[in-house]
């Protein structure tokens, strides 16, 4: 069967639709013949992905932003439970980014240009792509590959959400930064993390909290430097800024990495997370975000499935 590619015409600010022909034929020139499907409302980019995947494709390529992305992944790891085990899913994921953030290509080292990616998915290159699966945020087994954050984070996904992407990516998040950092609230969070069958019980006081699968988020945000998509391990950042004074001096640190050998910051690694927050009234504002997506609050419990997907690239 043919390739099926995912497009969300929506992404880029509706860059993609217009682009899409073009996209297309230089696709079929790097790949053969294609099969293509757009979605047209959120969480269609799953059933999309899901249907393809039982039905045989041999891969599955998302075009558009880290939220389609996620979208396509939660399909084919659907499609893994609906055959239940007795016949595992083998379709493959692709990726062309052409959203607002793009971090997971970051983690890639791909350049952001359709040939790098379409290079990247004609060479043949495999890698196995360890997945998270979350309960909690009001969805049962969700899935994600790039980053889960709770705090400001997914206030900043809310307001990118609602705003306007004339002024660009950057602009857009900066923006939607700034609002977040004036309505934020510090967490008291309850953390357990599990590595290698043991758990530990951890109090952290923290405005975001991250478990990182990749190493960016947040439109160039380095949060994870040491974060690999393939070890079988998450790494969980917490900014060690208890105050928003010392948050927004944070910034400049977390854009280079640097932010893990500053006072305070918490690194942990492990297979199995659970959070809590103890502070409720802080719940309003205290959110996830879960690849880019904003998609609820805690409590939470994630875990590993290591070596879930392979990625072409």
């Amino acid at each position: 069967m043919k390739p099926l590619v995912v497009v969300n015409p929506r992404a880029a600010g509706g860059a993609t639709a217009k682009n899409f022909a073009a996209m297309r034929t230089a696709m079929e020139r790097a790949l053969g013949p294609v099969e293509v499907a757009m979605t047209h409302r959120q969480g269609h980019g799953t059933e999309l992905a899901r249907d393809g995947a039982i039905a045989g494709h041999p891969l599955v390529i998302a075009v558009g932003g880290d939220g389609t992305l996620n979208e396509v992944v939660n399909g084919l790891m659907a499609a893994q439970q609906a055959r239940g085990g007795s016949q595992p899913i083998t379709t493959e994921l692709g990726l062309i980014a052409q959203g607002t953030g793009g971090d997971f290509r970051k983690t890639l080292s791909l350049d952001h240009r359709p040939s790098a990616y379409l290079a990247a998915i004609a060479s043949g290159r495999r890698r196995a792509l360890d997945v998270g699966k979350f309960t909690g945020g009001g969805k049962i087994a969700h899935y994600f590959v790039n980053v889960l954050s709770v705090g400001m984070g997914g206030l900043v996904d809310r307001y990118v959400a609602g705003a306007s992407r004339t002024l660009g990516a950057t602009a857009t998040y900066f923006r939607a930064s700034a609002r977040a950092m004036v309505n934020a609230r510090l967490g008291n969070v309850v953390c357990k993390v599990t590595r290698s069958g043991v758990t530990e019980e951890h109090r952290i006081r923290s405005f975001m909290i991250a478990i990182c699968n990749g190493r960016y988020f947040g439109s160039g945000m380095h949060v994870a430097p040491m974060a690999n998509l393939d070890d079988g391990a998450f790494d969980l950042v917490a900014l060690g800024a208890t105050s928003k004074v010392g948050l927004a001096l944070m910034a400049a640190h977390i854009y280079k990495g640097t932010h893990i050998q500053q006072p305070g910051t918490v690194h942990l690694r492990g297979e199995k997370f659970s959070l809590e927050l103890a502070n409720h009234d802080a719940e309003r504002v205290y959110l996830l975000d879960v690849d880019g997506e904003p998609l609820g609050t805690l409590p939470l419990f994630v875990e590993v499935v290591p070596k879930a997907l392979t990625l072409r690239a």
